[in-house]
C-alpha cells in the first residue's frame, strides 16, 4: 500500500518508522529538512521536503496516486487543507489529525467529507476513552474486546501471591482451559509465550478469554475490583477536558493546573468540575486537598517525567488507581515496571487508529490496539485465505503472532491447536511490531 503522511513530528515521524516496518510504501512529507534526514538514513521511507499545503509538494510526493494520505502537522486547519488537496489530486482514503472535537460532531460529518477527509484522528479524544476504561475496571492495564465484549483480551499486572505466578503455561491451559496466555511484558520485552515459560511475578499478562469468566480472571491474578467515583486530575490539557466531558456523571473530578490563566478558563470548560490552582508535585498540596478521599489520580501534565513521578507519589500516599500519560515512547516500559498503574500514550493511539484503516476499507468493522512493541488486532478470514486450510496446530505460524479468540456466529470462543478458522470468522489477533502484514497475508 502507497502512504503518504504529512508531519514529520512526534505523531507522523512514529507513524512512518511502525508503518515502514510493516513493510508499507511510505512517503513522508515535512518542511524541516533535517528531521526527514535523520528519518530517511534509518527507516525504508522516502521523503520529500515542502510545506504539505502546497500543491507542488503534494504532487511531488505522489499524494494524488496514494492509497492513504496521513495528515498529523500540529495544526489542524493544515491537516485539514491538506487532506482536501490530496483528495481532490486523487488519493483514495484520507485522514486528519484534530484537536477540537468540532470535526467529530455527527451533524458535521458529511461536511467534513464533502472537503476531502474521509477519516479524523482526535488522539485527546481516544485518550479519554482508554482513561474511562481504565477508571471503569480498576483492576486492568489494558483492555481490549471484540462485539460487545464476546471475547475480551485483558493485560494484567501480577503480583507475588497471585495464584497463577510460577505456573508454566502448559499447565495453566491445562486446568483454565476458559483462558489463553497471548503474551506477556516482561521487564522491557512483549514476548509470545509457548508451554515451558513460566509467569512471573512483575509480569503484565495478556490474557483472553469470554465476557462469562471475567470474574473468574480477577481470582486467578489476584486481583480485585475497586469502585471509583472520586477523581483527581493533575493538569488541565486538552486530554483533561475532553476526560470530564466524555465521563459525564460516572466520575466526580477534581483538577489541580498550576497555570493560573488556565485555570480561569477550565470552569467554562469543565462546568461541573472543582479547579484548583496549586502545583500537584506538592505531597503537601495533595494532602490538604484531600488526596486521602480520591479513589484514583490521573497525571495529564506535558511532562511524563512529571506524570510517572506524581503518579508513584499519589501511590505512597494511598491511592490505589493511577492513570499517566508518558508522550516518550522509550519512558513506556519504565513507567510499565513501576507501580502506576496504567500507562496512555496518543501516539499509540493515533497508531491503533491507522492500523485499523490497513487492515479494512470500512474500519467500523475491525479494531486495532497498538502496544508499545506489539499489536492487538481483529481480522475477519476471507474465503479461500491460507488460514482456513488446516487446524492451527498444523499452519506452522510465526512465532511473532498467536491467534487467541475468535468471533463465530456472534458467539466467542477461545482458538485452540485443534481449532479450524471458517470464512467470515472474526479472529483476535497479538503479535509483536512489524508482524502485522505477515498476519493480514494469512487472512485474505
Amino acid at each position: 500500500m502507497k502512504i503518504v503522511i504529512a508531519g514529520a513530528g512526534e505523531v507522523g515521524s512514529h507513524l512512518a518508522k511502525l508503518l515502514s516496518a510493516e513493510e508499507q510504501d511510505i512517503t513522508l512529507v515535512d518542511e524541516n529538512s533535517e528531521r526527514l534526514a535523520v528519518l530517511d538514513a534509518n527507516y525504508n521511507l522516502m521523503t520529500v521536503v515542502g510545506n504539505p499545503t502546497s500543491f507542488a509538494t503534494l504532487r511531488e510526493a505522489r499524494a494524488g496516486q496514494c492509497d492513504l494520505f496521513i495528515a498529523v502537522t500540529p495544526y489542524e486547519s493544515n491537516n485539514i487543507v491538506a487532506c482536501s488537496i490530496a483528495k481532490n489530486l486523487g488519493a483514495q482514503t484520507t485522514v486528519a489529525r484534530i484537536t477540537s472535537y468540532d470535526f467529530m460532531n455527527p451533524a458535521n460529518t458529511k461536511h467534513v467529507r464533502h472537503i476531502g477527509v474521509d477519516h479524523v484522528i482526535y488522539p485527546e479524544h481516544v485518550a479519554a476513552e482508554e482513561i474511562i476504561t481504565s477508571l471503569s475496571r480498576s483492576w486492568i492495564r489494558n483492555w481490549f474486546e471484540l462485539h460487545n465484549g464476546a471475547i475480551i483480551l485483558a493485560g494484567v499486572k501480577l503480583r507475588h501471591g497471585a495464584p497463577i505466578t510460577g505456573m508454566k503455561l502448559k499447565d495453566f491451559a491445562f486446568t483454565n482451559r476458559h483462558f489463553h496466555v497471548s503474551a506477556i511484558k516482561r521487564n522491557h520485552e512483549t514476548i509470545i509465550p509457548r508451554g515451558d515459560d513460566q509467569m512471573e511475578s512483575g509480569d503484565i499478562i495478556y490474557l483472553t478469554t469470554t465476557r462469562d469468566h471475567i470474574d473468574d480472571l480477577l481470582v486467578l491474578t489476584g486481583k480485585t475490583e475497586h469502585k471509583i467515583k472520586r477523581v483527581l486530575i493533575m493538569g488541565g490539557s486538552k486530554i483533561a477536558i475532553r476526560l470530564v466531558n466524555l465521563a459525564g456523571n460516572r466520575f466526580k473530578f477534581k483538577i489541580v493546573e498550576n497555570d493560573l490563566e488556565i485555570c480561569r478558563k477550565l470552569p467554562q470548560k469543565c462546568p461541573d468540575c472543582e479547579i484548583i490552582h496549586g502545583d500537584a508535585r506538592d505531597a503537601d498540596l495533595l494532602a490538604d486537598i484531600g488526596i486521602s478521599d480520591m479513589d484514583a489520580f490521573v497525571a495529564l501534565t506535558d511532562s511524563s517525567e512529571t506524570n510517572i513521578f506524581t503518579c508513584l507519589t499519589a501511590k505512597e500516599m494511598g491511592i490505589k488507581k493511577t492513570v499517566a500519560d508518558v508522550e516518550n515512547i522509550q519512558f513506556i516500559s519504565q513507567a510499565e515496571n513501576l507501580n502506576i498503574g496504567t500507562v496512555v500514550n496518543k501516539k499509540l493511539l493515533a497508531s491503533s487508529t491507522i492500523f485499523q484503516l490497513l487492515l479494512d476499507a470500512d474500519s467500523s468493522t475491525s479494531k486495532c490496539l497498538a502496544l508499545a512493541d506489539a499489536e492487538v488486532a481483529e481480522l475477519e478470514v476471507h474465503e479461500g485465505s491460507k488460514i482456513t486450510r488446516s487446524p492451527v496446530k498444523d499452519l506452522k505460524l510465526s512465532h511473532d503472532m498467536t491467534l487467541a479468540g475468535l468471533i463465530r456466529d456472534d458467539k466467542g470462543m477461545l482458538i485452540t491447536g485443534n481449532t479450524v478458522l471458517r470464512p467470515g470468522d472474526h479472529v483476535l489477533v497479538f503479535c509483536l511490531s512489524g508482524a502485522l502484514h505477515k498476519v493480514e497475508k494469512l487472512f485474505n
